[in-house]
């Protein structure tokens, strides 16, 4: 009989009892989200994420060198503010509520350090992720390739729905498919459109987890280690916990950085800075909260 594998696909919502109960556990071997059997069995050993408030770059270089097994990332990339002065995205002003308060933007002519930085603590026959626009695309393609990565394709984020702007207003998002050395996708059936609602009313640019959730369960093992140096709310890590796997998040943004801990404590035990372990919720976090 022939074996359907099929990924799951998050809700908005987390329920945090049940989360909480699943503690990000492989308990017989076989990742849930693959189905395929790995040898790596029991609990993910503590701690089961690691956060940091550095710059991108920086934290990647604290990193031992081929010491990841996946990368995947969304930079706050240099296309947001020229959109943003013409009002096709955001319009809030300066505020704790405002996108230029909650992330700084990342310059293109960063890409070049950042992937090199990215190539080298990756380990060998591993994927690395980035979700950008049409415009950075252009941009990130060549100067990956320049620090070593194999580009396979574009996969396409279908939104569901459409987001502002004035000429054919934009519905999707690219994900950049790189590889470093050599590596199958754990399931060859997974079209290059994933079709996944976006984040509505959350941190700016919030990716949902159930993007993360194919991606991880592509290209990586139960007990691998995950990174996301532009972590934001913390989706990825979200995600990486819930299929078993270790996560190292960083962002620049410290009020980011708490919003992210706060999602992930959930799970079991972590480490962060300091003021992301305050027991006081900061604005932002307030912020993210549901509205009755």
């Amino acid at each position: 009989m022939k074996r359907i594998v099929t990924f799951p696909v998050s809700r908005q919502k987390e329920n945090v009892s049940q989360r909480a109960v699943k503690v990000a556990m492989v308990t017989n071997g076989t990742d849930t989200m693959t189905g395929i059997t790995s040898n790596r069995r029991g609990p993910v050993p503590p701690p089961l994420f690691e956060l940091s408030n550095l710059d991108a770059v920086r934290w990647l270089r604290d990193q031992p060198s081929e010491s990841i097994d996946l990368l995947i990332t969304d930079p706050a990339y240099e296309s947001l503010e020229k959109h943003r002065a013409v009002g096709t995205t955001t319009r809030l002003k300066h505020s704790k509520a405002s996108s230029n308060d909650w992330f700084r933007i990342f310059p293109n002519a960063r890409f070049g350090e950042l992937f090199a930085e990215a190539y080298r603590v990756l380990r060998r026959n591993t994927h690395f992720y980035l979700l950008c626009d049409a415009e950075t695309m252009f941009v990130a393609k060549p100067d990956a390739e320049q620090a070593g990565f194999k580009f396979w394709k574009p996969l396409v984020w279908d939104k569901r729905t459409i987001g502002m702007g004035y000429h054919y207003r934009a519905r999707y998002e690219f994900i950049l498919f790189f590889e470093k050395g050599k590596r199958r996708l754990n399931h060859l059936g997974i079209s290059d459109v994933l079709s996944v609602p976006r984040v509505h009313g959350g941190y700016p640019a919030e990716k949902p987890v159930g993007i993360s959730e194919i991606l991880i369960g592509q290209s990586s093992q139960p007990g691998d280690t995950v990174a996301d140096p532009f972590m934001g709310s913390g989706s990825v890590g979200v995600a990486t916990l819930k299929a078993g796997r270790r996560f190292l998040g960083n962002d620049l943004n410290p009020e980011a950085v708490r919003l992210s801990a706060s999602r992930l404590r959930p799970f079991g035990e972590g480490t962060q800075p300091r003021d992301a372990r305050e027991d006081t919720p900061s604005d932002l976090i307030e912020l993210m909260r549901p509205q009755p």
